[in-house]
């Protein structure tokens, strides 16, 4: 069996969002940070990494929320290696809580194995592997589903800029791995205002889109300053759930960044169940659906 470690987490207030609930961005927080603990147990920690000159960046995301963390709850997260291709390891998460004995949220982050000097993929050692899976680490790791494609956008595809700032770098001088999520988001929300829909209107009317899962694919790391286009639209519209897409460019060379998958459900907010997406919405943000017929 693989190393299970385990995290213990209190959520602090300002984790949450405006409907009191963990923001879905700050979940990718948690994962990275159980999986930094559970390479120094056995370890493997940043310091050995940087005295090899070596690092590890996400590849792939995906995550799936089952039930909402609230401030001041307690909860773990469970995170443990799953097998290895050549320049990548795959670890899988999965939060609990305790107290209601309760999957709340699971997923796993395809890791790549870099030099940390070129970026570029190198082999990774049998002692890494070793060390996080014992008795699989020759064996190959099954391999992932690919980054579901969009229907091309529509006309009225919404774009977004901004800049990669400070407080969103990290160690590595890239744009943290959850700061695209958060950037996305901020691109959604800004679309809903521009097209009738503030946030202040969802509170008064007691509903909200709550993110069911989210899969991102990171394809080249930004850098501070850097002037990234967000684009988003919508697809696969169904009674309660709608599928959101986001393209992450840098506006210099036009360059691919990132892509960013949501499902979101709506919900009343009152009772937490989902409810049928109103008409008027659908017809609103109708040049922002890909594929409506």
């Amino acid at each position: 069996m693989p190393t299970v470690h385990t995290e213990v987490f209190k959520v602090r207030h300002y984790e949450c969002d405006a409907y009191g609930h963990v923001n879905n961005a700050v979940y990718l927080r948690y994962m990275q940070e159980a999986g930094i603990g559970a390479a120094a147990a056995i370890g493997q920690d940043t310091v050995k990494l940087d005295s090899m000159n070596r690092t590890w960046l996400p590849r792939f995301t995906e995550i799936e929320y089952l039930q909402p963390l609230n401030a001041g709850e307690t909860f773990e997260v469970k995170t443990w290696v799953c097998g290895f291709r050549r320049v990548i390891s795959r670890r899988m998460y999965e939060f609990w809580k305790p107290a209601v004995e309760q999957v709340i949220a699971r997923g796993y982050t395809d890791w790549v194995f870099l030099d940390r000097a070129s970026l570029r993929p190198v082999t990774i050692p049998m002692e890494f592997k070793s060390a996080f899976v014992p008795e699989i680490a020759d064996q190959p790791m099954s391999p992932r589903v690919k980054f579901p494609e969009p229907p091309p956008a529509p006309q009225g595809v919404f774009r977004v800029l901004r800049r990669a700032e400070w407080q969103d770098i990290d160690v590595m001088q890239h744009l943290n791995n959850a700061a695209y999520l958060d950037y996305a988001m901020d691109a959604g929300v800004q679309l809903t205002s521009a097209y009738g829909w503030p946030m202040s209107y969802w509170m008064e009317a007691g509903i909200a889109f709550v993110a069911r899962s989210n899969s991102i694919e990171y394809l080249s790391p930004a850098y501070l300053d850097d002037e990234l286009e967000i684009a988003t639209w919508l697809f696969k519209i169904r009674p309660a759930t709608v599928t959101r897409h986001f393209d992450i460019r840098r506006v210099k060379t036009d360059g691919l960044l990132a892509r960013v998958q949501t499902l979101w459900v709506m919900v009343n907010l009152k009772t937490g169940r989902p409810m049928r997406i109103p008409e008027s919405m659908i017809e609103i943000l109708a040049p922002n659906i890909a594929d409506r017929k």
